[in-house]
């Protein structure tokens, strides 16, 4: 029986294997729509140039719709953009490889709106972690859509940094759009469908799969103006998104970081490639020649690195200890040395130092400091 619903239908292409956009255009222009094709005899499907698996797809049982593609679609502010659908975004409508069809749970104009992607490492340092909240928490107040993966780490405390700025943040799935991934992160993904928006290519009821995050990637990359990597390991899925961002004429940033701190050699690698080195948020406002909405790009006031002045108030003793910790990580012995003080008095003061948040724990019994900065407070 053919299948008179517009997103029901939209649900069974997207699923069609090797379907790609190019042949459903021709198809749909020529067989009337995405109900009209899958209305149409198998010859009539050929000769709109569908391919053998495709239309023996469209046959067969598995085409039609499933229980939670009807379940999925009944919801409120849930909508399915096949890639002819208005909303669909231009930007990801335009690489070679667009999807068929885009599920959205939330706002679909937030897929339009100019987008920054923030991306990084799983298991970030807690340094990383600030970063990410506050270089998304100031561009959301500047205007910029942050889109991201919803994992745990970079993607997380970036969508969290968006919210919390008052802005859109935009979290694509590799899985589906009603599994969302990981299961710690459910609670957050709800708080951006009503600021913003969560989608994914894959129909409801798909698991995470490894070969589904590349795939995932790629609408990260081709959904923004320009990609920020936080921190990111030399291999890292964080680097696919960054190369792919940069295939399609998008904008790549990296934060450099500590030599010794494995999560920056990724960011370092990219620098090498050509990416912007990037220490503040208005690096990135000025790359991207965005205009924010008083109408004019502000700088971000400058995020204190490392090696910033020990906050006023503090002992002399622990300032001492702070300035002596430097840029990169150090162990106690190394800290005796540089400060004269014994070993008891130094592990005394770093253990004060890390409960006020002013240094954390590093392999290998060292400390690094962490960065604090006026506009990145929670």
């Amino acid at each position: 029986m053919p299948i008179s619903d517009d997103g029901l239908a939209w649900a069974t292409l997207a699923r069609a294997p090797q379907l790609t956009v190019a042949q459903l255009a021709t198809a749909l222009e020529t067989l009337g729509g995405p109900t009209g094709i899958l209305g149409s005899s198998d010859a009539m499907r050929a000769r709109a140039g569908l391919g053998p698996a495709t239309r023996e797809f469209l046959v067969s049982a598995a085409s039609r719709p499933t229980a939670a593609e009807r379940h999925w679609l009944d919801a409120p502010n849930h909508a399915l953009l096949g890639v002819t659908d208005a909303r669909f975004p231009d930007r990801l409508r335009a690489i070679g490889d667009a999807p068929i069809a885009l599920y959205v749970d939330g706002d679909a104009a937030a897929l339009a709106a100019p987008q920054l992607a923030i991306v990084g490492s799983r298991n970030p340092t807690a340094q990383g972690r600030d970063t990410a909240y506050a270089f998304a928490k100031y561009l959301a107040q500047q205007g910029l859509t942050i889109t991201s993966g919803l994992a745990m780490g970079i993607d997380t405390e970036a969508h969290r940094g968006a919210l919390a700025g008052g802005g859109a943040t935009v979290a694509v799935l590799g899985s589906g759009i009603d599994v969302p991934y990981p299961s710690e992160n459910a609670m957050l993904a709800a708080s951006i469908t009503a600021h913003g928006a969560v989608i994914s290519e894959f129909p409801p009821g798909s698991p995470p799969r490894r070969e589904h995050f590349p795939q995932r990637n790629r609408l990260i990359a081709a959904l923004s103006l320009g990609t920020l990597v936080v921190e990111a390991a030399r291999r890292s899925g964080s680097l696919i998104t960054a190369r792919l961002a940069g295939e399609y004429g998008r904008e790549v940033f990296a934060i450099p970081g500590s030599i010794h701190n494995p999560l920056t050699r990724g960011c370092h690698a990219l620098i090498r490639q050509g990416a912007t080195l990037t220490e503040g948020a208005d690096d990135v406002l000025r790359e991207l020649r965005f205009t924010a909405n008083s109408g004019i790009a502000a700088a971000a006031p400058p995020a204190d690195g490392p090696g910033a002045a020990a906050p006023s108030g503090m002992d002399k003793d622990h300032k001492i200890l702070l300035d002596a910790l430097g840029f990169d990580p150090a162990d106690v012995d190394t800290l005796v040395a540089r400060t004269g003080f014994k070993a008891e008095a130094v592990s005394s003061m770093m253990l004060i130092l890390e409960l006020e948040g002013h240094v954390q724990a590093a392999p290998g019994g060292r400390y690094s400091r962490v960065a604090r900065s006026g506009w990145s407070e929670r």
